[in-house]
């Protein structure tokens, strides 16, 4: 303690002893100092390890599901195969429902034909999910809507008459 600290904290305690009360300045000052109080090697500063922060982490911020989701689309080849993977994708993970995106039609059949096989691959690699259904799509049809002006009406057939 320094001088100044010194001579301070006695001021308040002659005060405090005087008038029986702390001001509310006091009171602030008393508790910024039993904030900023550190001591190198106190209680709670020993090191940790890095994965332990990280861990710490994604669950104060509830990342897991969203690492678990990530995971689950990266590995989709694991889970149905590299030639059906290559024929499909997983888009979304909305209400326990995977959304997956197929090339085509027939790839969203074989898919579906799957369907028990991968939903019981997926709940057992990543559980934490909780993916109830698949929800197989072919591929989106061409849309004739061009740029943000565009005006209903009946499309194509206008230009082919």
């Amino acid at each position: 303690m320094d001088k100044r600290d010194f001579a301070q904290e006695f001021y308040w305690q002659m005060r405090e002893a005087v008038t029986g009360r702390l001001t509310r300045e006091a009171k602030r000052i008393a508790e910024k100092a039993k904030q900023t109080n550190s001591v190198p090697f106190g209680k709670g500063r020993d090191p940790i390890k890095a994965g332990d922060s990280l861990d710490g982490l994604l669950k104060s911020f509830r990342w897991e599901n969203q690492l678990a989701e990530a995971e689950l689309f990266s590995n989709w080849s694991q889970i149905v195969g590299e030639t059906n993977a290559a024929n499909s994708h997983p888009e979304t993970l909305v209400n326990s429902t995977l959304t997956v995106r197929c090339k085509s039609t027939a790839w969203a059949t074989q898919l579906r034909l799957m369907q028990i096989q991968i939903l019981e691959k997926i709940n057992e690699g990543y559980p934490s999910l909780k993916i109830d259904a698949l929800k197989l799509l072919g591929p989106d049809a061409p849309s004739w809507k061009k740029g943000p002006r565009s005006i209903p009406g009946r499309g194509p057939r206008d230009t082919y008459g």
